[in-house]
């Protein structure tokens, strides 16, 4: 990139479980309270934002087929600025970010609003063969929420993708439950500390005939201990290595980002805390595409002559345990330098904000530890795979 692209400001609600204290929320409505959140944590004038870029996966209530619109009204920026959506499965927080700095970078905004939500909860049922009838016999609703889950080449859940990676490469069971086991902890350490509040803005949810204060990750498991993972069974594959406690959760939530030129910014009241410098994206096969991580990430810092020891942090989206542990193999990934405030196991994967999560992860992290260079990657359904690199400022 030419100009300075800069991120800043980094604001998500807690995660939901699925069918937990966010499946009352419209997404919309959940993602423009985060957004909100967003511009008043940056301390820039909403008028000085000129485009939402946003994105979900999933289309839950009436209004999300319009939502980076929606959200971007509901956000309290002008009516006048822009608003797109973008989608890239799992990445698709990391897209949005990118997007909006692609946007600055052509000078065609100044300061952007980039996030994502998901709310999985909601997630609507359909039946496809009713549209001009059906001549006899029931009709079939189809979940929604089961063809996000599923590779769109081979129909099989993306749980049996991570089974073709443990057995193509030889991860065990036990190492993938000593991945989760360590998410889990990580986690809980980043709640008790404090670290994961600094990036939550709360929100009110329904609860009876009112409303409670919803604060805090609930998906993060306290009892996972190491003999209670080992008991729970295979959730793919008979005789499978993949189950409930190694996997990411289904969960929901919304997060946003600012993204912007850095003068702008600054000119506009905001801090600067970021740089966002470079991306790599690449395709694996479908059957594996946890390997994905890997060469997005060689590619990455072979394009900026870079090594792994001259990253400070590394976030994976840990969609499933034997994806992280493959990078760290093949990559030679420090665990002490990778996913230290849990990840998708422990504090949930909603694809439209994982990636928004990770990247103010890895900005509070480099703050507090005067890190320089942060990688974030993860890898996408239907096989394939991207990595981000961002400075602190």
């Amino acid at each position: 990139m030419t100009a300075e692209i800069v991120i800043s400001a980094g604001t998500r609600t807690p995660l939901g479980n699925y069918g937990g204290s966010l499946k009352g929320v419209e997404l919309t409505d959940m993602a423009g309270h985060a957004a909100r959140a967003c511009v008043a944590k940056s301390g820039i004038a909403p008028d000085k934002i000129d485009h939402m870029v946003f994105t979900t996966t999933v289309p839950t209530d009436r209004d999300t087929l319009f939502a980076a619109r929606v959200v971007g009204v509901k956000s309290g920026i002008p009516e006048e600025a822009g608003a797109l959506h973008v989608v890239r499965a799992c990445a698709s927080g990391l897209q949005a970010i990118l997007s909006a700095g692609q946007q600055v970078e052509t000078g065609h905004s100044r300061l952007a609003l980039a996030g994502g939500a998901e709310c999985y909860s909601r997630a609507p049922h359909a039946v496809a063969s009713a549209r001009w009838g059906v001549g006899r016999g029931p009709m079939q609703l189809e979940d929604m929420l089961d063809w996000a889950y599923r590779c769109p080449f081979s129909q099989d859940y993306m749980g049996e993708t991570a089974e073709n990676l443990a057995e193509d490469f030889q991860y065990d069971r036990d190492a993938m439950d000593d991945w989760a086991e360590m998410s889990q902890a990580r986690a809980i350490a980043a709640i008790d500390n404090g670290f994961l509040a600094r990036q939550i803005t709360p929100i009110d949810v329904p609860d009876g005939r009112t409303t409670r204060a919803f604060t805090t990750d609930e998906s993060v498991r306290r009892d996972a201990t190491r003999e209670k993972l080992a008991r729970l069974r295979p959730a793919f594959r008979e005789g499978g290595k993949v189950t409930a406690g190694n996997s990411s959760g289904v969960t929901d939530g919304a997060g946003f980002v600012i993204v912007g030129d850095r003068a702008a910014m600054e000119a506009a009241g905001g801090t600067p805390e970021a740089r966002l410098v470079d991306w790599h994206v690449v395709g694996v096969p479908p059957r594996i595409m946890g390997h994905g991580p890997v060469p997005a990430i060689q590619g990455l810092l072979d394009k900026r002559g870079l090594k792994v020891t001259d990253i400070d942090y590394f976030e994976i989206n840990e969609a499933f345990a034997v994806v992280n542990l493959h990078a760290e193999r093949h990559l030679g990934i420090p665990r002490d330098l990778h996913n230290l405030y849990g990840g998708g196991i422990s504090v949930g994967h909603p694809p439209g904000l994982t990636g928004v999560r990770m990247c103010m992860t890895a900005i509070e992290h480099l703050k507090e530890t005067g890190g320089r260079r942060a990688v974030l990657s993860m890898c996408l359904g239907a096989g394939q795979g991207m990595a981000m690199l961002i400075e602190r400022v």
